[in-house]
């Protein structure tokens, strides 16, 4: 069974969890991380042979460029990660287009590459921005990976449907991918999918969670991580036990953890793995 293997391409100090200490304001002038942590990544993968999708925060596009364009270079798919990391839910539709349009440009001039996938900050496309969808139709994505199908204080939408399927709106249809969990009895599931859950958990948690998607449920598994979450030697900015809970635990064991699932499962990118399944062309996304 092929897996989908997605990387949300952000700073360290991008995370929800630590911009109560770093606002946007501060962002130019932190010591930036991303390429190196980033050229980690792109060297497990090529050591395992593996292509990915990764979801590119706009402003990282637009401040170091050629880590995008290495990217590609190395023959990874390029999807949307915003250009601010704002929660969606904390938008209006307008400033979410707005934000959308800036992302997308910033990415097509970093490395000429037209996005066709989005995944919103903190998988913040919830209940009560369920609107965003239909905008992301009208800037041209066909498909979008932001609904969490848990509860979670941040995110989630409990009860969603837990594998790839299209969504109507009124400006057309887009594929969801959810990321990746497990039924753990009627109506109670658990996340797999990666990120914070593969760092706090032992390996065999998110080895037992994938195999059971593949082999009972027959179906692909949507895995995601950040480059920052492979870097132990990062500066320690959240503030709060919780948001140090969540963002730094883990992080000397997550390299051997991912690189152990490369080796295991086999993976590759969302646009191999969910093949679009209505037109790819792009319309403009206008402010």
């Amino acid at each position: 069974m092929l897996n989908a293997l997605t990387i949300d391409l952000e700073e360290y100090f991008h995370p929800s969890e630590v911009q109560t200490s770093a606002g946007i304001d501060h962002w130019t002038v932190l010591p930036s991380r991303v390429a190196a942590q980033t050229k980690v990544i792109l060297d497990l993968l090529d050591n395992r042979q593996v292509q990915a999708t990764f979801f590119v925060l706009g402003w990282v596009a637009k401040n170091h460029p050629s880590i995008v364009r290495e990217i590609v270079s190395r023959g990874h798919e390029i999807g949307c990660h915003s250009f601010a990391h704002q929660l969606v839910y904390n938008l209006t539709p307008q400033q979410f287009r707005e934000d959308t349009r800036r992302a997308v440009g910033a990415i097509e001039d970093a490395c000429g590459v037209s996005a066709c996938a989005y995944r919103a900050p903190s998988f913040s496309i919830t209940e009560k921005s369920w609107w965003a969808l239909e905008i992301l139709v009208e800037c041209g994505f066909t498909h979008d990976s932001s609904i969490y199908p848990i509860c979670h204080d941040r995110y989630g939408i409990p009860g969603f449907p837990r594998n790839s399927h299209t969504i109507q709106t009124p400006s057309g249809s887009i594929t969801e991918i959810p990321i990746a969990t497990v039924e753990l009895s009627p109506g109670k599931f658990a996340p797999v999918g990666g990120g914070a859950y593969l760092r706090l958990l032992p390996y065999s948690y998110t080895a037992a969670g994938i195999r059971r998607i593949n082999e009972h449920e027959k179906q692909p598994a949507c895995i995601y991580f950040h480059p920052w979450e492979l870097d132990p030697s990062q500066p320690r900015m959240a503030r709060g036990f919780l948001p140090q809970l969540r963002t730094y635990t883990g992080l000397r064991s997550m390299a051997g953890k991912v690189d152990r699932l490369l080796s295991t499962f086999s993976f590759s990118s969302m646009g191999v793995v969910y093949p679009a399944q209505h037109s790819l062309a792009k319309v403009a996304c206008t402010a």
